[in-house]
């Protein structure tokens, strides 16, 4: 691992009314620990996790690429601040890494063409292909295999959007052999019960009122697909049924 502990500061929020300082998780959470190569934050939508994961990034001095700011009805002043209220703990100091948003991919894939028009040698470090000419999950597929084989922290925000189940096989693949390699750690915030079952992986769910670890068979994700597969006329109407 190369990072250790993220701690968190909830007697420093400069608010506890909005978000995201208003949420139980950040209010109740001193403390994550990262004693597996790969972690894994899990739950319901809004509940906190790819927050803290762009915080640790932006903490850990990560860049985030972002698209231009768009405008909105109402401005939140404490949206983007939840970094400044968290430590790391390194185990060898600080290394380098990157950060991966679905929502953002392709905005860094266009950026990587514009590179690429000057020198054409900048694909090389991406599978020697432009990743615009590319299906969305080949793209990600051809990232994913080229970054990780550096040594480094890598985070990533539900990778598995633009992935067919098949190709989320890959990533956990790819995920296992990099960590056990030792020079990568991955923290993942993530839907899927199939990357949730990397091996050897720390799960932390964030339904709960505190940031708790759990088993992978634990997971309401693990628990909703494996009912769903054994009986889907419980989900699906017989007039639905197809």
């Amino acid at each position: 691992m190369h990072l250790n502990k993220v701690t968190l500061h909830p007697d420093k929020y400069p608010t506890k009314e909005s978000y995201p300082f208003c949420l139980p998780v950040f209010q109740k959470t001193l403390r994550i620990d990262f004693d597996s190569p790969v972690t894994l934050f899990v739950g319901e939508n809004g509940t906190g996790k790819s927050t803290l994961l762009e915080a640790i990034a932006i903490a850990c001095g990560i860049h985030i690429w972002r698209n231009s700011e768009r405008s909105r009805p109402e401005y939140n002043p404490y949206e983007d601040q939840l970094h400044q209220y968290i430590s790391m703990q390194w185990k060898n100091g600080r290394v380098h890494g990157s950060f991966f948003g679905s929502k953002i991919f392709q905005h860094f894939a266009e950026l990587l063409d514009e590179w690429a028009a000057a020198d054409r040698g900048q694909l090389n470090y991406f599978g020697g292909k432009s990743l615009t000419t590319q299906s969305h999950g080949q793209s990600l597929m051809s990232f994913f295999r080229s970054r990780y084989q550096i040594r480094g922290l890598y985070l990533l925000d539900e990778p598995e959007t633009a992935l067919s189940p098949k190709s989320q096989i890959e990533l956990l693949a790819l995920l296992d052999k990099m960590s056990r390699d030792g020079h990568a750690q991955f923290i993942i915030a993530t839907h899927s019960p199939i990357l949730l079952a990397c091996p050897g992986a720390k799960i932390y769910s964030f339904d709960y009122s505190a940031v708790q670890p759990v088993h992978y068979e634990e997971t309401d994700h693990y628990r909703l697909y494996k009912s769903f597969m054994e009986n889907r006329n419980k989900f699906v109407g017989p007039n639905d049924e197809k």
